[in-house]
């Protein structure tokens, strides 16, 4: 009796975690910017924000860019997909920039609906929120997996 509990216990903790792990896989990320940006950004645009090497959006308006704390998933995908380094490199790179004094790195807020609405009150700031968050109050720039 107690070794057929274990192995349905396990089963339905394996299905839980399949199922959580697929929709983690499957969400989709916006980039997200003021309404106002009517810059063109491709993924390198995005990407050198990200990464420092721009402080500018291709218009020549600033970019303040919004991060999200390390381990979140969208940020996980956002890191990979779009700057093209994985969390360990992507802190590795900015912890470097700081050391040397050549950085300062992204802001980092905890949520998705207070990144909707910084960058919906701030021409400037460009983040990234699941897209189930995007509102009107901001526009996508991309989307990514």
């Amino acid at each position: 009796m107690t070794m057929r509990f274990i192995k349905k216990s396990i089963s339905a903790i394996g299905l839980v975690l399949a199922t959580t792990l697929a929709n983690i896989a499957f969400a989709e990320v916006a980039i997200i910017v003021h309404p106002s940006n009517a810059s063109t950004l491709s993924e390198g645009d995005i990407a050198k924000i990200y990464l420092g090497k721009s402080k500018k959006f291709p218009g020549g308006e600033t970019a303040l860019a919004l991060d999200k704390p390390a381990g979140e998933a969208n940020r996980v995908a956002f890191i990979k997909n779009v700057v093209g380094k994985s969390e360990t490199q992507f802190k590795s790179y900015w912890s470097r920039l700081i050391f040397t004094g050549k950085g300062v790195p992204p802001k980092i807020i905890s949520s998705d609906a207070e990144v909707v609405n910084l960058v919906s009150r701030n021409p400037d700031m460009i983040g990234f929120v699941d897209a189930s968050s995007v509102s009107d109050g901001v526009k996508v720039i991309m989307t990514t997996k």
